[in-house]
């Protein structure tokens, strides 16, 4: 642990932080970066800033390895395989920094504070209590609460609604996601609102958990799924029907079944789409194949999102000019995403309508007709 070369090393490539802002271009006059926006699917674990891991390796004296060097171990970089094992194996490394209550503290706060300066005026963003916990061995609880008190802070002092879910994985005992939505429920006046299922659904199947997640929704915990993003419609369905998932993580491989759609759309189920990352994880061939357009052309719920902002080294300023610019999406379409990313939050009915009146607001400003 004494040994800090790697460190070192890694500290010099650092030339700019994970999620760092970059120069929007501007779209027809407006700019990407002042759009009032809602990110419904930003995980915590993957918005963490390189800057402050390097902080966190310092003060711990956690020694990283020389090569390939820290910003590859984190970050997808251009020559990766575009698959959602390079994808997840950046986690491997994330979860080495989660070292105490300040740290936690720290990245949820950052991650809160990032989201505000790209202009996210409501975030929704999920964790995942048994990453957070594993390396030092802290209680669920105790790593929940972390979260929900400096992200109740950081929605303060940055100015921007913040709630949050809690999030299991597929791979790991169920038992695990039986007492984190326990203790979610437990919390839900400190501001968690849900609870996900994320990983590999390739291998894992979700039907280990559907009673825990019916069991949470009755409780009062919204749901959202990851589904149909690295296994097919099917996956979709299951986690509609089966786990009554209010929305769906990605999405994206619906568009292969049209009975599944139709079932998404009769039960007017909200897709979580996040276009960079689907193409990360080889979820889509290409940036230029995303369904996006197809799933709105077929009358499905979407919204856009970051998912791993850091991994992917994006903001949603990013992913909203590449919808435009490169998957043609119509800027009126854009604004029509953000009002239903609203629409499809899970806060109550009162906020939910103030919420929308404020974007509608700021919309109408820059050039917004909702008649369109």
């Amino acid at each position: 642990m004494n040994n800090n070369t790697g460190f070192v090393k890694a500290q010099w490539e650092a030339t700019s932080e994970i999620g760092h802002m970059k120069k929007i271009e501007n779209y027809q006059g407006i700019s990407y970066r002042q759009l009032p926006k809602v990110d419904l699917h930003r995980h915590l674990e993957g918005s963490l800033r390189l800057d402050t891991l390097i902080d966190i390796a310092r003060i711990s004296e956690l020694t990283l390895p020389l090569k390939p060097g820290l910003r590859a171990l984190v970050q997808m970089q251009p020559n990766d395989p575009l698959t959602f094992e390079t994808f997840l194996s950046k986690f491997e490394t994330l979860r080495l920094f989660y070292l105490s209550p300040e740290v936690i503290a720290r990245v949820t706060r950052e991650a809160v504070a990032d989201a505000a300066a790209d202009h996210v005026r409501y975030l929704e963003l999920r964790f995942t209590p048994v990453a957070l916990s594993r390396v030092r061995g802290f209680a669920l609880g105790e790593v929940m609460d972390w979260v929900c008190e400096s992200a109740r802070e950081a929605e303060q002092l940055f100015d921007v609604r913040t709630r949050l879910i809690a999030s299991v994985n597929r791979h790991e005992s169920p038992s695990f996601a039986e007492e984190v939505a326990r203790l979610a429920i437990e919390r839900m006046n400190k501001g968690i609102v849900g609870l996900d299922l994320a990983g590999n659904e390739a291998h894992f199947s979700a039907e280990p958990f559907a009673d825990i997640f019916r069991s949470a929704k009755s409780s009062g915990l919204f749901l959202t799924v990851h589904a149909g993003e690295w296994a097919g419609a099917e996956s979709v369905r299951f986690a509609i029907e089966n786990l009554q998932a209010d929305r769906i993580g990605h999405g994206v491989r619906i568009i292969e079944d049209a009975n599944v759609v139709a079932l998404a759309r009769e039960r007017g189920t909200a897709f979580e789409v996040c276009v960079t990352s689907n193409y990360q994880t080889g979820a889509v061939a290409s940036k230029h194949q995303h369904p996006i357009v197809k799933m709105l052309d077929a009358g499905l719920r979407v919204t856009l999102n970051t998912d791993d902002p850091s991994i992917s080294n994006i903001t949603l300023s990013d992913e909203y000019r590449l919808a435009c610019e490169e998957l043609d999406l119509p800027r009126q379409k854009l604004y029509q995403l953000i009002l239903a990313a609203a629409q499809a939050s899970f806060l109550p009915p009162s906020e939910k309508h103030v919420l929308l009146g404020e974007l509608r607001t700021k919309l109408i400003q820059i050039g917004y007709q909702e008649s369109e």
